[in-house]
């Protein structure tokens, strides 16, 4: 019996009634269609709805939250009235465990567990104070009471003391320097004219100011973040002296003046070396063709561990300006993952890495979005482990050449594990969600960032670049903006030598007030001695 005999449709014969059908699977067809599209529509929808959650819940961590890689209670207050965010994940949240340094599993037989945390150090106990500081002795004395024995009632001696240093300090005082250089001549010969002393050599000869005070300006706006409006008058407040602003800025833009060929000489130095971290940040710029409004420059840092740093002042982020600088360098480029510093960027036979820190950073933001997101957390523990290694060097002052041994016995496993996991979150995760856009911005910089296993001199993170942008991310907070695209090239100049400093572990104001005066008169040739390099490795012989 043939099967198809039994079908409902194979018995309709009535050609009105068959239409009708036809019809009938025409509109189902076409519902069903439109279904799936709604389905589909709806799928997008929750999928944008999701990322708008993550964003919204990211924000407000970066607003009001610590900027931590772990959440504290206080943030998952915050987070628990946010409509984003489930009880059930600010419970996993809360009850986390703080990712761990390095997993166990990662570490070599031989390796101990003090060799995977941080060793706590022993409480240093008290201070001790700086020998070269002045001791100023206060002799405290005893009652009189105290002076007679309790027993006999004769007089005691004194058999010692009991010593405390603690750090005292002398106010500012400011005085008037009278500077009076003698005129001599010949009562007998009226025809040899006067002979005057020679002028002092100072950092500003025409101002009011002694080169102390102006070093002070130095360091209170670019080391300390006041701006000179506030020194001004704390000036007036404490002293009585009101001076124009526009007076004490001249004597800061000389010192800036002054510092721009030591500056080239920094960047030249810099440039022969063989590895440089390169990074910018934002300033605003007064303009005259922005009334109201401040332009948006740039900040270009170039720096290498113990060769020092160099700021540039540009008016644009344009990838043309670290082409300008480059275009000689073949050495290694180590950034973050700016567009800017491409594969244009560099001579022949350049280098180019990039930051592993920036990367782990994507992935502690999308941890702190889901708190489910286990994949996102083991990332963080690999690169941790990663960032371990380096640590276990720098404790044990390993050479360079040791660190990259250690980094070849630990680092292939951690690395191999890391890759296959962004390869598996690739293929699982939103390309628009934290997590998604975490892994592929580090698998499409996957060769630039492991470039530390070829090249042992390169670091894991761009930080000691990003260390170096601190003070004007401080300072534009508080001094706001440059006065005009000129004092640019100046302000640059004052900062990377303060950095230096800072960096290499100088005195900056002993340096400044060694170097500035009679700076104007040195030759091309002597610059080359009165950088902050130069002048640590003279200090250290």
């Amino acid at each position: 019996m043939n099967l198809a005999s039994k079908s409902p449709l194979s018995a309709v014969h009535d050609p009105v009634a068959a239409a009708i059908i036809a019809q009938l699977q025409e509109k189902v067809e076409e519902q069903d269609a439109q279904l799936a599209r709604s389905q589909q529509a709806l799928a997008a929808a929750d999928s944008v709805i999701q990322q708008l959650k993550d964003a919204l819940r990211l924000e407000r961590i970066q607003k009001y939250g610590k900027r931590s890689e772990t959440l504290s209670d206080l943030q998952l207050q915050l987070l628990d009235l946010e409509p984003a965010v489930s009880s059930d994940e600010i419970d996993a949240e809360s009850r986390r465990d703080p990712i761990s340094e390095a997993p166990q599993e990662e570490q070599s037989a031989s390796s101990t567990a003090q060799q995977q945390q941080k060793k706590r150090k022993p409480h240093p106990g008290r201070n001790e104070l700086p020998a070269h500081l002045e001791r100023v002795e206060e002799v405290i004395a005893c009652t009189p009471e105290q002076c007679a024995c309790g027993r006999c009632g004769g007089e005691t001696s004194v058999i010692g003391y009991e010593k405390t240093e603690v750090l005292g300090k002398k106010p500012v005082e400011y005085y008037v320097r009278v500077i009076k250089r003698e005129k001599r001549a010949c009562a007998a010969c009226v025809m040899q004219g006067v002979e005057t002393a020679a002028t002092p050599v100072r950092i500003a000869p025409k101002s009011i100011f002694s080169d102390e005070v102006i070093v002070d300006f130095i360091m209170n706006k670019y080391a300390d973040a006041i701006p000179l409006y506030r020194q001004r008058a704390i000036l007036l407040r404490d002293l009585g002296i009101d001076v124009p602003l526009t007076t004490i800025n001249d004597a800061v833009l000389r010192v800036g003046e002054l510092l721009i060929p030591v500056v080239d000489v920094m960047k030249r130095d810099l440039l022969t070396g063989g590895y440089i971290q390169a990074d910018e940040t934002p300033i605003g710029v007064q303009t005259p063709e922005k009334k109201g409004a401040n332009h948006k420059a740039y900040f270009w840092q170039y720096s290498s561990p113990g060769r020092g740093v160099v700021f540039d002042f540009e008016m644009t982020r344009s990838g043309e300006v670290p082409k300008e600088v480059f275009k000689d360098y073949s050495g290694i480029l180590h950034t973050d993952g700016y567009a800017g510093y491409g594969e244009k960027v560099g001579a022949k036979g350049i280098t180019h890495a990039c930051c592993l820190a920036h990367s782990r950073r994507k992935f502690i933001e999308a941890v702190k979005v889901n708190a489910k997101d286990v994949d996102s957390a083991r990332v963080v523990e690999l690169m941790d482990a990663l960032f371990a290694i380096d640590r276990e060097a720098r404790e044990q002052n390993l050479s360079i050449a040791e660190r990259h041994a250690l980094r070849q016995e630990r680092a292939p496993a951690l690395l191999d594990e890391l890759h296959a996991l962004l390869m598996k979150m690739k293929d699982r995760v939103l390309p628009k969600s934290a997590a998604g856009k975490a892994a592929f911005y580090t698998l499409a910089r996957w060769e630039k960032l492991t470039r530390f296993m070829e090249h042992p001199v390169i670091e894991l993170s761009t930080n000691w670049a990003e260390n170096s942008m601190r003070p004007i991310a401080i300072g534009r907070k508080n001094w706001m903006h440059i006065g005009s695209k000129e004092a640019g090239p100046k302000i640059a100049a004052i900062f990377s030598v303060i950095e230096s400093c800072r960096k290499l572990n100088i005195p900056t104001r002993k340096y400044l007030a060694d170097v500035l005066p009679g700076l104007a008169e040195r030759s091309i040739q002597a610059l080359a001695d009165l950088t902050p390099t130069a002048y640590a490795a003279n200090r250290a012989k």
